[in-house]
C-alpha cells in the first residue's frame, strides 16, 4: 500500500512540474529562441563571414554544439531554483516532506520538471538553427546521451542552489557569476588553441568546456579532448550533484529552518 501511495504521490508531483513549464510557456520556452536567433544572426552570419572556417568547418556551423547546449544548460539550471525555491517561499514544500514520498523520489520528480524544461528548449533551438544551418550528426546515441547528462547534471545544481538560497536576490548569484561565465568560458564561440597559455589553462579547469568539446564531436567530429574523457567526467558530476541533494534533503538543510 505504501509503495502505491508514492508512484501516485510521484506522479502528481511529476505532472505538476511539467505543467508548470508549460503553463507559464512565456517564460519558459520563448525567450531562448529569441535569444539564440539573435546568437545566429550577430554571430553566426554577421560575424562568421569574416572569421571564415574553424578546422575546416564554417564558423555558424562550429558554434552550433554550443548554441544548442547554452539553453539546455541554462534552463534545466533555472527551472529547478524557480520551482523547488517557490515551494520554500510558499512553505508547501513541508507537505512533501511528511507525505509517502520518499527523498529519492522528490529530488527525481523536480530534475525530470527541469529537464522536460531543458530538452524542450534544445529541441526548439535546434529547429530554428536548421532553417540557418543544417545540422549533421557524427555520433547520435552520443549527442543524445550527452544532452541528458548535461540536462539531468544542471538541474540537480539548480536544486542545490535552491535549497542553499535563503531569499530571491541568492537564486541569480550563481547563474549570473558563476554559470554565464562558464558558459562563455567553454569554448562556444572560440577554439581553445587561439587563446593565450593563461586562459587555456583556466578553461582546461571549466567542466563546461568538456561538455561542449564532446557535443561538439558528436555532431561535427572535431574536438580537442577524447570524448570518453568528458563523458566521465559528466557521469562522477553527476553522481556527486545527485548525493549532494540526497544528503541535503535527508538532513533538512534549509528545509527545517
Amino acid at each position: 500500500m505504501m509503495y502505491r501511495l508514492q508512484w501516485i504521490g510521484f506522479y502528481g508531483l511529476v505532472r505538476k512540474e511539467i505543467r508548470r513549464v508549460f503553463r507559464i510557456w512565456i517564460q519558459t520556452l520563448v525567450p531562448s529562441p529569441i535569444t539564440m536567433t539573435l546568437y545566429i544572426l550577430v554571430f553566426g552570419h554577421v560575424i562568421g563571414q569574416k572569421i571564415g572556417t574553424i578546422q575546416q568547418v564554417s564558423y555558424m556551423t562550429f558554434i552550433t554544439p554550443g548554441l544548442i547546449m547554452m539553453p539546455i544548460i541554462t534552463n534545466s539550471f533555472a527551472n529547478t531554483i524557480s520551482s523547488f525555491f517557490g515551494a520554500r517561499f510558499n512553505k508547501s514544500i513541508e507537505e512533501l516532506f511528511v507525505s509517502p514520498l520518499s527523498n529519492h523520489l522528490i529530488i527525481i520528480a523536480f530534475v525530470i520538471g527541469s529537464m522536460t524544461r531543458g530538452i524542450l528548449n534544445g529541441l526548439i533551438v535546434v529547429t530554428i538553427i536548421y532553417f540557418f544551418n543544417p545540422i549533421t550528426y557524427h555520433i547520435l546515441w552520443l549527442a543524445a546521451l550527452i544532452i541528458l547528462l548535461s540536462s539531468l547534471l544542471f538541474s540537480l545544481l539548480g536544486l542545490l542552489n535552491a535549497i542553499f538560497a535563503k531569499k530571491f536576490d541568492d537564486l541569480n548569484v550563481v547563474l549570473t557569476f558563476l554559470l554565464t561565465p562558464a558558459i562563455y568560458l567553454g569554448g562556444i564561440f572560440y577554439e581553445i588553441h587561439s587563446l593565450p597559455p593563461i586562459w587555456q589553462a583556466i578553461s582546461r579547469f571549466n567542466p563546461l568546456y568538456y561538455l561542449i568539446d564532446a557535443f561538439r564531436y558528436s555532431l561535427i567530429n572535431i574536438s580537442t579532448c577524447p570524448w570518453q574523457y568528458s563523458l566521465k567526467l559528466l557521469l562522477i558530476l553527476n553522481f556527486s550533484a545527485y548525493m549532494a541533494c540526497y544528503y541535503c534533503l535527508s538532513r533538512g538543510i534549509r528545509i527545517k529552518d
